[in-house]
């Protein structure tokens, strides 16, 4: 059974299994679980560590040859394999199958990789692994157990706040798990009398949630309305230029319109569901007609609040279908 990832340091304290598949979305916390079981790994005399990205060429039956060879250089030592996305091929499943069956007593297998599909976890590959090993299956942390993560951050950390003050911290950060690690190490430094009033908090913390037009564009994907209202309102009072978040939106249009590119996992999701949304690729065109409009209103060669129209524009794409389209209206727009 899969170890919830709570559990994980307990179990680093002891002998170490032979292998161990960490896999999610959430970066921070795969890369932070990652590190602690190389931490343990080191302290217990793996001192020598190969790393192997899987990428085009890559061959799995390398991690057999790399495991069974001895090393010049320290008697254990631990293999890091990175799969980018979730990719677990044919090939990958006999070696990691074959692996599991013998795994080398003086190497200590690493695997990371992206949120596994349902499917993916009642494959042989994910069970022979899950009986030979230790499986960490990371979950992302969803708004309402934000404030107990904190919480718990916040006490590791040794900085306790009153309870306006966490939920206020938990607000500002959006979700943002990185930048709520930089907040509780900031807070560590700031020296500020406990329990952390939400007054003191705000005087001392900037605004976590600063948004860039790409994230904007991933809460379009995403049709999450409320988000892109804030996010555009965020961004207007911090003086980004409405052309820069036009121009951005456009380019990603193109994008798609072309065929895009390659993109994590996660992202595709988020491309999928918008593209189902917006119906067909030869929609993007008329999206792009109204960003052209949108575009005319920002210079004045229509009339409009062009801000007004870029906002009507992102949650219609969000899913908002209680907005007129600015194409209807673009007779009504027209300088006389």
């Amino acid at each position: 059974m899969p170890l919830r990832l709570e559990d994980l340091d307990a179990k680093l304290h002891g002998a170490l299994a032979p292998i161990y598949f960490v896999a999610g979305d959430e970066t921070l916390l795969v890369q932070e679980a990652c590190d602690a079981i190389v931490t343990a790994a080191q302290s217990q005399g793996f001192a020598e560590r190969s790393v192997m990205h899987v990428e085009a060429g890559f061959r799995w039956h390398n991690v057999l040859q790399d495991a069974a060879s001895m090393s010049l250089f320290a008697e254990r030592r631990i293999i890091d394999v990175r799969v980018p996305g979730n990719k677990i091929d044919r090939e990958a499943s006999e070696v990691l199958r074959e692996y599991a069956e013998q795994p080398s007593p003086d190497t200590l297998l690493l695997i990371r990789a992206a949120r596994l599909e349902s499917r993916q976890r009642s494959t042989a590959w994910f069970k022979a692994l899950d009986s030979a090993g230790i499986v960490i299956l990371v979950w992302p942390v969803g708004v309402n157990e934000l404030p107990r993560w904190l919480s718990n951050r916040l006490r590791a950390a040794d900085v306790k706040l009153d309870p306006q003050a966490l939920a206020y911290l938990a607000q500002q950060v959006e979700g943002n798990l990185l930048a709520a690690v930089q907040e509780v190490a900031k807070l560590q430094l700031a020296g500020l009398e406990q329990p952390i009033t939400v007054d003191a908090l705000a005087q001392v913390m900037e605004d976590s949630a600063h948004y860039d037009a790409f994230e904007l564009i991933d809460a379009i994907f995403a049709g999450d309305l409320l988000r892109v209202r804030r996010m555009l309102g965020v961004l207007r009072e911090e003086g980004v230029a409405l052309f820069a978040i036009l121009g951005a939106i456009v380019a990603q249009l193109r994008r798609l319109r072309s065929g895009g590119a390659r993109m994590p996992p996660q992202r595709q999701r988020l491309v999928q569901g918008f593209m189902r949304r917006l119906g067909s690729a030869s929609a993007i065109d008329r999206v792009l007609a109204q960003c052209a409009l949108v575009d005319a209103q920002g210079k004045g060669q229509l009339l409009g609040d062009a801000w007004l129209s870029l906002e009507n524009l992102c949650l219609r794409l969000a899913g908002s279908r209680k907005l007129p389209s600015l194409e209807a209206q673009r007779l009504l727009l027209k300088r006389i």
